[in-house]
């Protein structure tokens, strides 16, 4: 029975942390309507300007938690809505999902080059004090947290439903003109908001961190936590909320003592949150779809076949130069961005046609990547038949979530993402005890490619012809009913078309292509584990394609480089690798408002030279005779050369053919 409450007293503790964090995460999306991902993250950086505050320059330790709650805190939170999330609501739901990923990513980058990793510490809050209920021992800090847990949701609730200001917040998302024409300022409503949850995210940050200490990646997905318990409240209800959070923290406490430490049950314990978010996910009601949101993205400009079979062909040469030029080791880095680049494609699919966010493409790739081993046929049946398992993996996920849509369909895959990286990739079965497995390189028509650079042509020609096919997909009716989805699913379901099916075979078909990917980088690199599809992963992926260009090609291309050339620069620049982290991810930041990336920057440049740099060089450039003119000398062909002479009489020869004598 004293262990019963010792595990009791335990969950209660992390779950009033989590229901701390939760409730910051539903004020800010009740009154923004923008799900900050990155909730997490900030209560990590929080939780490092403490320890620095308190630890490193010496403060009082009430001092540093007065500084960082009620200065660095809300001063952050205003920043942020002031110049990051505003207006965020209004707009698509991918694109807010895309900032706040990408600032997500950002505070791992700033935290890691400012606090570079070593070993730190902070101790609870009354690390003396204690209370011995029933033969067990209750903290200070353990009560301290339970006891600002409910008075966090009281106030939370008092604040929204009993004052002015609270009122002026809910009206802020709901009609901010209305709002403005009372007196009310929509905009300070909703920077109040912000301030107020990120304050929230760094006191659940620094209750949590004695616990679990100063981990960059732990303190930032454990707010995975929170989304569940935030879901369970439907993103609007602080007292479900608060219970979801409890019920979570006393699962994951009851799992970690009770459940054994082999087998499949011991992965469940490490996955409590994720799979309790997934269920939550797939059996609660989703927020109505908010009618009259009819924005939609201007696509990058559409090439013509002619135009992108040269390209193709011309990438194709390039990679051929390369493959006959480079060392193994360089051609090994082609071929990675070769995968990148065509996970990427699978991007553009799903998010930049269909306007659907995933945070498990890369997981898809592993799941291609394990069947192409496990099947060990090295060739383009086995290929195949590794591209359709993924897909088949991603029209399952997609078939629980049928009915969901933006928000609730992008975290479902969040989900996923954790539960297949945690439970399948990292279980022996997979990729074996040591945690990799052995992949033969393919052959064609019975042509086995054993050479790193004929593999590497090979792996440039999928990415060529798939490129193609999502050409001609796109331009085509399947094209038109996805641009129509992205861009109003309310005006399709007014016109009457169920699209729940067609975006189970899109989730299915965007799969299919990141496992192709998956499939030829286990060929590649001939051994492959665990850690190369590892969820997190996921995450830069999708900032790297939303920087480049989530609606074209060029943009897959481009981002596939970049996420290629990461590692390499990091390795290389070790003292900013951080940095190189944090700019990816505040750099997606600023361009998340617009999908077509640095790609569409690269266009408007091609249509300037076409429109106005060839013309000039045109008129600059000698004149041939024109169909049906005599010929004429080459000083009256060439503009200004007939006025320098003495003469300057047109010369009576050139004239037209039917008038000549």
């Amino acid at each position: 029975m004293t262990t019963f409450l010792a595990f009791t007293v335990f969950g209660l503790f992390s779950g009033a942390a989590y229901a701390i964090a939760a409730s910051g995460l539903v004020l800010t999306y009740t009154t923004t309507r923008v799900f900050n991902i990155a909730h997490g993250a900030l209560g990590m950086v929080m939780s490092f300007v403490f320890w620095d505050f308190s630890v490193r320059q010496g403060l009082p330790t009430w001092l540093a938690l007065v500084l960082v709650l009620l200065v660095v805190a809300p001063a952050t939170g205003w920043l942020l809505q002031r110049f990051v999330t505003r207006g965020l609501g209004e707009g698509p739901v991918s694109v807010a999902l895309v900032v706040t990923v990408g600032l997500l990513v950002g505070c791992i980058g700033f935290a890691t080059q400012i606090w570079p990793p070593e070993a730190r510490s902070v101790l609870p809050f009354f690390p003396t004090t204690s209370f011995e209920v029933g033969g067990v021992i209750i903290t200070g800090h353990q009560l301290l947290t339970i006891v600002l847990s409910a008075a966090t949701a009281l106030g939370l609730y008092l604040l929204l439903n009993r004052t002015r200001i609270g009122t002026a917040m809910r009206a802020s998302v709901d009609n901010p003109e209305l709002l403005r024409l009372f007196g009310g300022k929509p905009d300070t409503a909703a920077a109040l908001s912000w301030a107020i949850g990120v304050a929230l995210a760094a006191l659940a940050g620094v209750l949590l961190v004695s616990q679990v200490g100063l981990d960059y990646y732990a303190l930032t997905l454990l707010v995975i936590n929170a989304y569940a318990a935030a879901m369970l409240g439907r993103l609007k209800s602080l007292p479900m909320t608060f219970a979801g959070a409890m019920a979570l923290g006393l699962a994951t406490s009851y799992a970690s003592g009770y459940l054994p430490t082999d087998g499949l049950l011991n992965s469940v314990r490490n996955v409590i949150p994720a799979l309790f978010l997934f269920l939550v996910i797939v059996l609660m009601p989703q927020a109505q779809l908010r009618i009259g949101q009819v924005k939609g993205i201007v696509s990058a400009p559409l090439p013509s076949m002619t135009k992108s079979v040269g390209w193709g062909a011309a990438l194709l040469l390039v990679v051929a130069l390369l493959a006959g030029s480079f060392a193994d080791s360089d051609l090994l880095l082609v071929g990675t961005a070769a995968t990148y680049a065509m996970v990427m494609l699978s991007l553009v699919l799903l998010t930049g046609y269909g306007g659907h966010v995933s945070l498990a493409q890369l997981t898809f790739a592993g799941v291609g990547a394990l069947a192409y081993a496990k099947l060990d046929e090295p060739n383009l049946y086995g290929l195949a038949l590794s591209a359709l398992i993924a897909a088949g993996v991603g029209a399952l996920v997609a078939l629980p979530v049928l009915r969901l849509t933006g928000l609730y369909l992008a975290l479902s895959t969040m989900a996923f993402a954790y539960l297949m990286d945690k439970m399948v990739f990292q279980a022996e079965f997979a990729f074996g005890f040591n945690g990799t497995l052995p992949a033969e390189r393919m052959s064609v028509l019975g042509t086995s490619i054993t050479s790193t650079g004929g593999y590497v042509m090979l792996m440039a020609v999928f990415f060529v012809l798939t490129a193609l096919a999502l050409l001609l997909l796109r331009r085509g009716p399947v094209g038109r009913l996805l641009i129509a989805m992205r861009d109003s699913p309310a005006a399709c379901g007014t016109l009457g078309l169920d699209l729940r099916w067609f975006r189970v075979a899109l989730f299915g078909l965007s799969a299919g292509m990141a496992g192709l990917a998956g499939a030829l980088y286990a060929g590649l690199r001939q051994t492959i584990g665990a850690a190369d599809f590892q969820f997190f992963n996921s995450l830069p992926l999708l900032l790297l394609a939303v920087v480049f260009g989530v609606t074209s090609v060029t943009g897959a291309t481009l981002g596939g480089i970049g996420l290629m050339l990461l590692p390499v620069m990091q390795s290389d620049h070790p003292g900013i690798a951080g940095l190189i982290f944090a700019v990816i991810g505040f750099g997606a930041v600023a361009a998340g408002r617009d999908p077509n990336g640095l790609a569409n920057q690269l266009f408007r440049v091609g249509r300037l030279a076409e429109t106005r740099l060839l013309p000039q060089v045109r008129e600059r450039l000698p004149r041939l005779p024109e169909r049906g003119e005599v010929d004429a000398p080459a000083e009256a062909v060439v503009p200004g050369l007939a006025d320098q002479r003495p003469d300057s009489r047109p010369d009576s020869r050139k004239v037209p053919a039917h008038v000549a004598p």
